[in-house]
């Protein structure tokens, strides 16, 4: 192998490896980010159940209804 068929396979090795690092980098940066959303999916479920226990009910239970005029 000539010197600069060898040059451009030690560029080549080199890009490469920074490419996979690179790609190393996001994979761990998308694991993170899945799981702070189902992270939060879970804190926005709670939140919900939450809220709507605090938030009184636009309908009252039939036993706190009054009866209507014509009974």
């Amino acid at each position: 192998m000539d010197e600069q068929t060898e040059a451009k396979l030690t560029d080549l090795e080199i890009r490469i490896t920074h490419q996979e690092a690179s790609i190393d980098e996001l994979t761990r940066t998308v694991l993170a980010q899945d799981a702070e959303l189902k992270r939060l999916r879970e804190e926005l479920v709670h939140l919900r159940e939450l809220l709507r226990d605090l938030a009184p009910s636009a309908v009252r239970p039939e036993s706190e209804e009054t009866p209507p005029p014509h009974y």
